[in-house]
């Protein structure tokens, strides 16, 4: 069992109900992605309101979760096209919150068309509850093409468009939900708008992404759901072992040009594995690999003994770079 289950609060009821019983201003963070009332089949639910009704039921549980936010908060919302908009006009003009970001998430495979253009995008909105809100750029920088020494070689900040896959149903973290987001989402998310020990709130919490998440960042989480089975699956996926997110923008993975100075060369290996796949341990022999690949003329006995350090691989000298 992780050790760290015991920070993870699970809820079985309604969003609106639950959250009622939470405490004023005692969550730092809440990242959600509700129903968005396009009909589908969450088991025990039916997501086709009338229009009226859903707009009214979205203001409900945003009321709430405005109460239980702390005034340096930050909203994270996942939204379909259809309701997104008014999703904004609630947050800005009705709730007086602050506009941050209008963040895209793009995928490669998604709904096919034959007669439109065929969707590859998810939209989340980003909201504070004020003008003072905490962002913690560094825990989500990417890293740059090139090495330069004035540049912040912590990396860039990875913009309002987000590239990662789809958890497909051939993974093995795939559960058995309609509407399940890759946890690399939720680790940007949660790491630039929290720290450890924080209390992140998901009121939809679905099949587990933000508890699992919360779980291996240190962070509280507190998951509403009102569908019992998937309190079960989320129950069970907290007791997985943790090998690394099923999910990472793959920029992580990408390794500076011009890195040609041996002593520059190491440190900066080091630095990279503890600051942009510390979560992402399976990816971290591919970047070594690459590492190889692009330096192998450069590399001396002494970085590939300190290369193997990383790798699986009994000597990378074994593994082909070609």
């Amino acid at each position: 069992m992780d050790k760290r289950i015991e920070t993870q609060r699970l809820i079985l009821g309604d969003a609106v109900a639950e959250m009622r019983q939470l405490s004023a201003k005692s969550v730092d963070l809440i990242v959600t992605d509700p129903p968005y009332n396009l009909g589908k089949d969450y088991g025990n639910s039916s997501d086709d309101l009338i229009f009226e009704d859903y707009l009214s039921w979205t203001k409900s549980w945003l009321f709430e979760a405005d109460r239980v936010l702390k005034d340096d908060g930050t909203l994270y919302i996942f939204m379909g096209v259809r309701y997104i908009s008014y999703l904004y006009n609630i947050l800005e003009r009705d709730m007086g919150y602050h506009f941050n970001s209008w963040i895209t998430w793009y995928y490669t495979q998604g709904i096919g068309k034959t007669k439109g253009f065929s969707p590859r995008h998810d939209d989340i909105l980003m909201f504070t509850k004020s003008k003072k809100f905490n962002f913690y750029l560094d825990n989500i920088r990417v890293p740059q093409k090139y090495y330069r020494s004035i540049n912040n070689m912590r990396g860039a900040n990875p913009s309002n468009v987000w590239e990662f896959s789809h958890v497909h149903y051939s993974q093995k973290s795939r559960e058995n939900h309609p509407t399940q987001k890759p946890e690399g989402l939720y680790e940007r998310m949660i790491l630039a708008s929290s720290k450890e020990n924080d209390v992140v709130l998901d009121p939809f919490v679905g099949s587990g992404t933000a508890l699992r998440v919360t779980q291996q960042l240190n962070r509280q989480g507190i998951g509403i759901e009102k569908n019992g089975a998937f309190i079960d699956l989320i129950e069970k996926r907290l007791m997985q072992s943790f090998t690394g997110f099923d999910s990472i923008d793959a920029r992580l993975e990408r390794v500076p040009n011009d890195l040609n100075d041996k002593e520059v060369r190491m440190t900066y290996v080091k630095n990279h594995v503890a600051w942009f796949l510390k979560n992402h341990q399976d990816s971290v022999d591919d970047f070594i690999k690459s590492v190889m690949k692009k330096y192998k003329n450069k590399i001396d006995n002494e970085e590939w003994e300190f290369l193997s350090s990383y790798s699986k691989y009994a000597h990378p000298k074994q593994i082909s770079l070609f």
